[in-house]
């Protein structure tokens, strides 16, 4: 069964070893064992429903197990048992017109309405907004097959609740893929990758999500609305992009047609290490403006590869591997950086030979393929290791931007050290590192990883927390980067867009809200107020 208040299953567990544990403690210091409540203690604190209806789950457990995402600060929610409030009934709709009943249903109670996917969010989608009205979960959960697919014009829909590992199992059945493969890809569903405009790790051949989504159906308190369905139009504003990034303020996406391709003959990944951080964006941003067919780029700074090859087990081969590099004049402080190879034997071939020469321009030293096939063998197991953490009395949070080539370095490096100085004032010190994990030919994502001891005290955690997250994000904004590349805007970011979008443009989004949910029933406080 999935963990009530954690990642992943309850039987799957990646815990942290003893050169771990003293790798934190001599950079951060040594934990205590983490505060965690008991799922029966919990649910003696969530309020009784008030929903009357028949149809509806009302159980405390199954509105409790609807109630949260993954931010740190539903992690302390439940940890600590502040779990705050709860949902008064889950709808479990099967399809289209299910939730087309469920809308009215609430509507007619007068209800707001929170959907829920796959509960990966980590930036408060799913926080229940207090307001004295009832409050409705409408979980995707049982919206999980493919509906149809069509070979020629190689579309695929799916119901909007269908998580990663299914609609690539019921793709690949068929003999194509998707390719959208998210950290969250254990969960995460096609609806929710398409409303918060998420991206996969290997982005740089399938697509971002509004790359692939080529339409859907809407159901709105006003009535559904379908989008898309062809190649193209010139016929006014696309309005797959009212859709897209949406959050549930507009609706329910309850269906999604995707583009799809076949799979392909081969996939590689190799790992490349560079003497320097510069060569290494140097080496990347080449890479990216040469049109090689990659299928992923992703560069490690000097921290997050220490890191890395630090815990990564196998110590006699990175011993090896680090008296090679130093050999070969990067062996001070390297950066790591993985590419990926797909698509025909051939291609790979010749691309793999491309990348390699412009990597060397740049000083680059080829490590093989066995780190980067580890990388692709254990890249969903990253979110496990926060459980880890916590048990050994330690908290993990993670913020992600996307800016242009000459602003990258300076804003990755303010990133972490506005992190380090935020948890200064309370005398604590924090271990960050960051990764380039998306390129364009205009830019890249800056994805930063945040350590920290807990407090062990709830109030006390939340505070360092909501400090640390407000410092970066105006950081951020300060710089010039968009608040959220791919894990979109929810509660945790919703005061920093009108910083990107102007004033206007927020007028613009509430508009659109109101013709479509006059009586503000969905997902009230996520995007904005």
């Amino acid at each position: 069964m999935r963990r009530w208040n954690g990642w992943g299953e309850d039987n799957l567990d990646y815990p942290l070893d003893a050169k771990a544990l003293a790798f934190l403690a001599e950079r951060i210091g040594v934990g205590s064992p983490g505060h965690e409540i008991s799922l029966h203690e919990v649910l003696g604190k969530v309020r009784e429903s008030s929903w009357t209806e028949s149809g509806f789950d009302t159980s405390a457990e199954t509105r409790l197990r609807h109630a949260r995402g993954q931010s740190y600060r539903d992690w302390l929610a439940l940890k600590y048992g502040r779990i705050g409030p709860v949902a008064d009934a889950v709808a479990l709709p099967a399809n289209h017109a299910e939730v087309e009943t469920v809308l009215r249903d609430a509507a007619s109670r007068g209800a707001r309405v929170v959907p829920w996917g796959g509960g990966t969010s980590v930036v408060g989608h799913l926080d229940v907004i207090e307001a004295g009205q009832p409050v409705l979960n409408l979980s995707l959960e049982r919206m999980n097959a493919l509906l149809d697919f069509d070979p020629i014009s190689q579309l695929a829909r799916f119901g909007a609740g269908t998580p990663g590992p299914r609609v690539e199992a019921q793709l690949r059945d068929r003999g194509y893929l998707l390719g959208h493969f998210p950290q969250s890809y254990e969960y995460s569903t096609v609806g929710g990758w398409v409303v918060t405009r998420s991206s996969g790790q290997q982005s740089l051949r399938y697509g971002r999500i509004e790359n692939l989504f080529a339409g859907g159906r809407l159901v709105t308190p006003r009535g559904s609305l379908s989008v898309g369905g062809i190649p193209a139009s010139s016929a006014g504003p696309d309005l797959r992009e009212l859709v897209l990034g949406s959050e549930g303020r507009l609706g329910i996406l309850s269906e999604a047609v995707v583009r799809v391709r076949k799979l392909p003959e081969r996939e590689d990944f190799h790992a490349v290490f560079f003497p320097t951080w510069d060569l290494g964006v140097e080496a990347m941003r080449h890479l990216v403006q040469s049109d090689l067919p990659l299928s992923m780029l992703r560069l490690s700074n000097e921290t997050e590869t220490e890191t890395q090859l630090t815990l990564a087990g196998h110590e006699k081969a990175i011993a090896w591997l680090k008296r090679y590099l130093k050999l070969r004049g990067s062996g001070a402080r390297p950066v790591m950086m993985v590419f990926g190879l797909t698509g025909l034997n051939r291609e790979v071939l010749r691309s793999r030979r491309e990348a390699l020469t412009l990597c060397k321009l740049s000083r680059g030293v080829h490590a093989g393929r066995m780190i980067g096939q580890g990388w692709a063998k254990n890249r969903f197991k990253g979110p496990y290791l926060r459980n880890g953490l916590w048990k050994f009395g330690y908290g993990a949070d993670t913020v992600e931007t996307c800016i242009n080539w000459p602003q990258a370095t300076g804003l990755m490096r303010a990133i972490e050290q506005t992190a380090v100085d935020a948890f200064a004032a309370d005398n604590e010190r924090i271990h960050a590192f960051t990764h380039l994990s998306h390129v364009y030919r205009q830019g890249c994502s800056i994805y930063s990883t945040f350590v920290f001891r807990s407090a062990g005290d709830h109030d006390a955690d939340f505070a360092r927390w909501q400090r640390l997250k407000a410092r970066v994000s105006e950081i951020i904004v300060a710089h010039g980067g968009t608040i959220s590349h791919q894990h979109g805007v929810g509660t945790d970011h919703a005061p920093y867009l009108e910083a990107e979008k102007g004033a206007l443009g927020m007028d613009l989004l509430r508009a659109c809200a109101r013709e479509l949910d006059p009586a503000g029933m969905m997902n009230p406080g996520k995007l904005f107020a």
